[in-house]
């Protein structure tokens, strides 16, 4: 079964992903930085329960992880997968995750909220992504009985979360604007229209081959629909500058040169590092887009920049790496898997 980050969809030149996370509380306990051990515990059952036993085509889509059962390179897997936040893997105790088998679902369970609700997609697909989380949420409000307010929305441990509990995202590959030096003075304007530019990672990450995560900031006095219609405008004006800024790389010589010589070199090294990797395969995936690459397709390069991050190169061994090690194994798998697609 293809995962999400092994595919390409709407607007996939520039938007890799597109995410919908949904904060949610059950309303007869204390948030997560209050609960007790035993409280977490229940917390944690209860959602395996209500997911698990929702209804049987529901339920059958679900696999359940504790987190303390997994090693570290494992769970910060889940992490370069977008399917576990940072901070949810930092402490495994009485944490779960609820994972779909196709991936495009996670629940996060006794993170800073009860529940934290994803769902993501590839490509730019907003109103998908969204009514398939609503329809989750749904589901599990009829079990779990959700805080909610009239006046303020959904309860939230976190203030800036109040209201629809709504976290939109789109996962973008900016090369024409990083390149072009405008993305500080967008990213100054967009924090003013209540959007965010961040890293790979979201919040507290840095970018990593020219990946961006755009997301809305406000979640309280508006809809799930207006913050859906805002994100997209948004994202639309930001493609446009993007493919703008890309007309004039495509014609550039030394762009087509970089492009090139990127490919070669992932086509070859014996060793790679992680930051190596992401910076060629970031040129890579603009030639792709750009058609200079015509033996790659996009859903090559998407699914490499997830599988080649070192904690999954290493879970993939089955067993610790060393840095070295890592990344001879990072460089035999890019120059595998370019070679079955270049033939």
């Amino acid at each position: 079964m293809s995962k999400w980050y092994q595919k390409s969809g709407p607007d996939g030149d520039v938007v890799i992903s597109t995410r919908i996370r949904l904060a949610r509380n059950l309303r007869e306990y204390p948030f997560p930085n209050r609960m007790s051990s035993e409280q977490r515990a229940e917390v944690e059952e209860k959602v395996k329960d209500a997911v698990l036993n929702a209804n049987q085509a529901f339920s059958s889509m679900f696999r359940c992880i504790e987190l303390s059962s997994l090693n570290k390179e494992e769970r910060v897997a889940l992490v370069e997968r977008h399917l576990a936040s940072p901070d949810f893997i930092s402490e495994p105790n009485h944490r779960e995750l609820i994972l779909s088998n196709d991936e495009e679902i996670s629940i996060m369970v006794n993170e800073e909220d009860h529940l934290r609700i994803q769902v993501m997609k590839e490509g730019m697909q907003l109103s998908e992504v969204f009514n398939m989380a609503d329809r989750i949420d749904t589901l599990l409000n009829e079990r779990l009985n959700f805080a909610f307010d009239d006046e303020l929305g959904y309860l939230t441990q976190c203030p800036t979360n109040l209201g629809t509990g709504l976290r939109a995202s789109l996962m973008m590959h900016l090369p024409g604007l990083q390149e072009s030096g405008v993305l500080a003075r967008i990213n100054a304007n967009l924090n003013k229209l209540g959007f965010v530019l961040r890293g790979m990672y979201g919040e507290g990450s840095q970018a990593a081959g020219a990946i961006y995560q755009l997301s809305n900031q406000v979640t309280l006095g508006l809809s799930e629909k207006d913050a859906l219609e805002n994100l997209t405008g948004m994202a639309r004006q930001i493609i446009r500058q993007e493919r703008e800024a890309r007309k004039q790389l495509r014609e550039d010589i030394s762009v087509q040169d970089k492009v090139a010589r990127a490919l070669g070199i992932l086509g070859s090294a014996r060793m790679l590092s992680s930051s190596e990797f992401m910076e060629l395969i970031s040129s890579v995936r603009l030639g792709v887009a750009e058609q200079m690459c015509k033996d790659l397709s996009l859903d090559t390069v998407n699914a490499l920049m997830i599988e080649a991050q070192p904690a999954s190169v290493s879970s993939a061994a089955g067993h610790s790496l060393t840095p070295q090690e890592r990344d001879i194994r990072r460089a035999d798998l890019v120059r595998q898997v370019l070679a079955s697609q270049t033939k």
